[in-house]
């Protein structure tokens, strides 16, 4: 697709994503989440950035976001919208599946509306629950996949466990061994 073509489709996807946002707001979706003050949040797939700077306010100046995304577009959004707002509790990363985080450093991952996209799913799978703290959580949706493939693919893999579903995420939690 030709620049100009894929900034065009990344302007519509955020125009869409805005248009969701206003009838169902990220922050309501993260209340299902485990996110408090001082957590370590990485949102795998944030696309234009609306879940990481409802995170960033969840997680209060002692916490800290990593807004992952393999498209350029979306990451240099995100850095765009956490400079105007003078938000200093986020960091974009361009990436297609490495993080660059250390190991067990973050609480809880946001994998929404993303995996049905990914590449190599099972390799951001792995990322996440490197990254993921043992026991750290998984939120998870993505209305492309029906509840019981999401359930297989996510818990095959023995590194992660289901913990439930609330209204628009499932939680998975990130075993403490690999299982590997």
């Amino acid at each position: 697709m030709g620049d100009r073509k894929r900034k065009l489709a990344f302007e519509l996807t955020c125009l869409w994503f805005a248009l969701r946002d206003r009838f169902v707001p990220p922050s309501e979706v993260l209340c299902e989440a485990p996110i408090g003050r001082g957590s370590r949040v990485l949102d795998y797939g944030c696309g234009p950035g609306s879940y990481s700077l409802a995170a960033a306010q969840l997680v209060g100046s002692e916490g800290h976001v990593y807004a992952v995304d393999v498209d350029p577009l979306a990451v240099g959004r995100v850095r765009r919208a956490v400079a105007a707002r003078g938000i200093r509790n986020v960091t974009p990363i361009l990436t297609g599946c490495r993080t660059g985080l250390e190991s067990d450093s973050v609480d809880v991952a946001l994998l929404y509306d993303t995996f049905h996209d990914l590449a190599e799913p099972e390799a951001v799978l792995g990322e996440l629950w490197r990254v993921l703290k043992p026991g750290g959580a998984l939120c998870f949706s993505d209305h492309h996949l029906q509840e019981d493939e999401t359930l297989r693919r996510l818990t095959d893999g023995g590194l992660f466990r289901y913990a439930g579903k609330g209204r628009r995420t499932y939680l998975f939690v990130a075993e403490a061994s690999r299982g590997m």
